[in-house]
């Protein structure tokens, strides 16, 4: 999983992942499973690194083409077969592992290294600037 790879900073050596296949009530052949991984990211504050675990699940439907999946109930993502009709499940894993990545992935504050950190909604107390259209006050 060189994708994932790139992403992190380290990762464990296995993925914990159970997948069951199924066909459901409207007939469709349907892949569910869920999964997870111990990874080592780089925090954005700090940019040091820290241990999280990535947790996911997904339900599937494999189709043929963009107009089958169309038709898919919104509960099911659509996974396209390749040339041979076959899903490639590493691949499969490895975007679903990608997706549970956080956008901007950090430390707790108490645990991170950064000295500085952002402050919300208060703006620091600064001393009276002079207005610059003073002087055209004088003109008039």
């Amino acid at each position: 999983m060189n994708r994932l790879l790139e992403a992190c900073e380290s990762c464990a050596q296995q993925v914990n992942v159970s997948v069951n296949f199924g066909v459901d009530e409207l007939g469709l052949v349907v892949i569910n499973g869920q999964g997870s991984l111990n990874v080592s990211l780089a925090c954005q504050r700090c940019t040091e690194p820290f241990e999280t675990t990535l947790d996911f699940e997904f339900s599937f439907s494999p189709v043929k083409n963009q107009d089958a999946a169309e038709d898919l109930p919104s509960y099911y993502d659509a996974i396209e077969l390749d040339e041979n009709g076959e899903v490639d499940l590493r691949e499969l894993v490895e975007n679903e592992l990608l997706l549970a990545i956080p956008l901007i992935p950090r430390h707790e504050l108490e645990q991170c290294q950064s000295p500085a950190d952002s402050v919300w909604g208060q703006l620091p107390e600064e001393h009276e600037k002079p207005n610059p259209f003073d002087v055209l006050k004088k003109l008039k």
